[in-house]
């Protein structure tokens, strides 16, 4: 694990004792840090590992701390614990701000800092996959992964990779990132911000905590911005942080030097995997990556799990298993990336309608519609494109495959929660599986 002498003689409170949770309680105590925690659930309580003491953080003083510790799911405009702990004095982090703070004594090491509204995970993957294939040592945390408390340091001249949510930016004060990569910003969390430009700022603090010595000293022409100009908030964020000369100019997010090649990149299809390997290649671009590895690491980088990820090819048919789509707005860029489609979707509805991919339902031969929102989606659906009512995942992949041509996609990406028939997204994709490697 990490940990630090920064820590130790400190009096930390931790809020929540998920996976991040309990892996910062370790790397606290292992550091000689004194550790208060608390979480709501009597089983998480029942993990709390040794070394560290139990207490009502919703009750006590706060004032005793020198610092709140807690998930990025806990939302700081609204929880009391939050409100208490400013009235107290004391301040809110989470772990990647006690990893930033560690940094000085680890190994000499690079951080790739990476966020954006969409496409987060496979850059991050993306950009962890390009450095391994160079020989770089690295490795992916954050948002992804395993808590980056939880690894081992990395030996001198790696690098660490991270996902880094607005959450996780909103709990961070001090990550100086060598490399800071903003991929886009739509409207998202709303319910945690006062309003959409708040939640803009919240990413842009990613590039307000780098140095101005690392915001592209002009003399050693250093890069270490990647920022997409494709929407207006991302536009105002690069004219706002990057507007002086003293500093030169966001590298920006083109497409131009790799779209040629992308037919050859089996797990990146669609435009939004076209940006996302446009960022990573400038990513690795700054770290001295050949263009020979970078291209060959796109071409073998597998995909992630329950994402676009590539199961099987059989009699010319490819299936793909896209689990982790749990809406509309997620579907769309997965219908947009293949022309012929046989598409399985439905499960519990999280919206009424399917706008976001109405605009590539010319890409669909037929709709397999399963689980709660199997009638909704094909009454939907119905005056577009052909649909077969399934109602669950066994008949929709049987009949797919049964109906599908050499050519073609049996894609599953549901547009809907998994919770009506599957414990989550991984077990449906799981099962998505073992179905196809049953056929």
């Amino acid at each position: 694990m990490i940990t630090a002498k920064a820590f130790a003689g400190k009096h930390y409170a931790v809020y929540g004792l998920a996976r991040s949770g309990l892996a910062t309680v370790e790397a606290l105590v292992a550091s000689g840090a004194r550790v208060t925690a608390w979480d709501a659930k009597e089983e998480a309580r029942a993990a709390l590992p040794e070394g560290a003491e139990l207490a009502d953080l919703d009750a006590v003083d706060l004032a005793q701390f020198d610092s709140l510790v807690v998930t990025p799911g806990l939302p700081l405009n609204r929880h009391p614990i939050a409100a208490r702990a400013r009235e107290a004095g004391v301040e809110i982090i989470g772990d990647i701000e006690l990893f930033a703070r560690a940094r000085p004594e680890l190994p000499p090491h690079k951080v790739v800092g990476i966020t954006g509204t969409n496409g987060k995970s496979t850059t991050t993957a993306l950009v962890h996959h390009i450095l391994q294939t160079a020989g770089v040592p690295s490795l992916m945390g954050g948002n992804i992964g395993l808590p980056i408390l939880s690894r081992d340091p990395l030996p001198e001249g790696g690098v660490y990779v991270l996902e880094l949510s607005s959450y996780q930016i909103d709990l961070t004060q001090s990550l100086d990132c060598d490399v800071a990569v903003l991929l886009n910003i739509t409207p998202d969390h709303l319910d945690r911000y006062d309003g959409f430009a708040e939640y803009a700022a919240s990413k842009a603090r990613l590039f307000e905590m780098q140095t101005k010595a690392r915001l592209f000293a002009k003399r050693s022409k250093k890069r270490c911005a990647v920022v997409s100009i494709n929407d207006g908030q991302c536009q105002s964020i690069a004219a706002h942080l990057f507007g002086s000369m003293r500093f030169g100019q966001p590298v920006p997010i083109s497409i131009e030097g790799v779209v040629a090649k992308q037919s050859e990149w089996g797990a990146l299809q669609g435009p939004h995997n076209l940006q996302n390997a446009a960022a990573a290649f400038e990513v690795a671009n700054d770290f001295g990556i050949s263009r020979r590895l970078i291209f060959e690491a796109l071409r073998t980088y597998p995909g992630l799990p329950h994402r676009m990820e590539r199961i099987r090819e059989k009699d010319g048919v490819v299936f793909v298993n896209d689990s982790k789509a749990t809406n509309a707005t997620a579907t769309a860029p997965a219908l947009a990336a293949f022309e012929a489609i046989r598409w399985i979707c439905g499960g519990q509805p999280k919206a009424d309608h399917l706008d976001e991919c109405a605009p590539f339902f010319k890409n669909v031969r037929e709709a397999y519609t399963i689980g709660e929102a199997s009638d909704l989606f094909a009454r939907i659906l119905a005056p577009h494109i052909k649909v077969a009512e399934c109602g669950d995942l066994a008949h929709a992949v049987l009949r797919a495959a049964n109906d599908a041509q050499p050519g073609e996609t049996v894609l599953l990406s549901p547009a809907c929660a998994s919770f009506d028939q599957f414990s989550d997204f991984e077990a449906r994709g799981d099962a998505f599986r073992t179905l196809v490697g049953a056929l």
